[in-house]
């Protein structure tokens, strides 16, 4: 149940953030949330400024004004390296892992922040998260498949147990039936462990399907937002995520 549902604080939440490049915001006043054990979906059009939002609150741009928490700690225009020491990871959509290094490898880099007695320990979790993984740990990641590689940067960024966890883009470049498995599969498996999970995806209604909770943003804004379930049931749903049609009462929404 969304902890807006429940009177708590969500896990993850922006408030009214407004972030872009040289000084030029390409994104303004976006505020959204996510709870522990729940899938949020940023969708919109190219161009709409989805990377740009996820950039701003993993510390990977600053911030103009606004602000992300994390458990109810302000956590805004903090650097990435110390975020992830707060329990937020980020798989960003390119240079996920390291090709020269081994599957296992791969997961070490990712526990650079664990003391050496909890390493073992870790490498076990993750494996038994994606099996897959334990089977390839001696491969190089560059002889990895897409979606295996995909899967190498989830479990890279699970290394030190994140509380949140940023996806951008993850199924780009994968095949349909890849990037069904990996959002209606792992993604939705990671949900499930408690995670709170806020995705980017540029193929909307797979991640809508998977998700509990939808922001559109067009243009730099949200455009709407709301249970993905009704936004899907929507029959102008199309003419959202191009800016379209919105009626009066949509447009005079509160932002959750």
């Amino acid at each position: 149940m969304p902890a807006e549902a429940t009177g708590a604080s969500p896990h993850l939440s922006v408030e009214d953030l407004t972030a872009g490049y040289g000084g030029v915001p390409v994104i303004e006043d976006v505020s959204l949330s996510v709870d522990r054990g729940e899938i949020t979906a940023i969708i919109g059009p190219n161009g709409a400024g989805k990377s740009t939002a996820l950039k701003a609150i993993v510390g990977a741009i600053r911030a103009m004004s606004g602000r992300v928490l994390l458990g109810g700690e302000d956590v805004t225009n903090l650097a990435t390296e110390r975020l992830v020491g707060k329990g937020i990871g980020y798989v960003p959509q390119m240079k996920d892992v390291f090709g020269p290094l081994t599957v296992q490898e791969n997961l070490m880099m990712g526990a650079y922040l664990l003391r050496n007695s909890e390493v073992p320990e870790r490498l076990r979790e993750v494996f038994s998260i994606f099996p897959a993984l334990d089977a390839m740990r001696a491969r190089l990641a560059s002889k990895l498949s897409g979606g295996e590689r995909k899967m190498l940067a989830f479990g890279r960024a699970l290394m030190l147990r994140p509380s949140a966890l940023v996806l951008d883009e993850p199924t780009a470049n994968l095949s349909p039936e890849l990037s069904e498995v990996l959002l209606r599969t792992h993604v939705r498996r990671l949900a499930s462990t408690g995670v709170a999970i806020l995705l980017v995806e540029q193929k909307a209604r797979l991640a809508m399907e998977i998700a509990d909770r939808t922001y559109v943003l067009v243009s730099g804004r949200t455009q709407i937002s709301g249970g993905s379930r009704e936004l899907l049931a929507r029959p102008d749903f199309a003419d959202l995520m191009l800016g379209r049609t919105l009626t009066t009462a949509d447009k005079n929404d509160p932002k959750p």
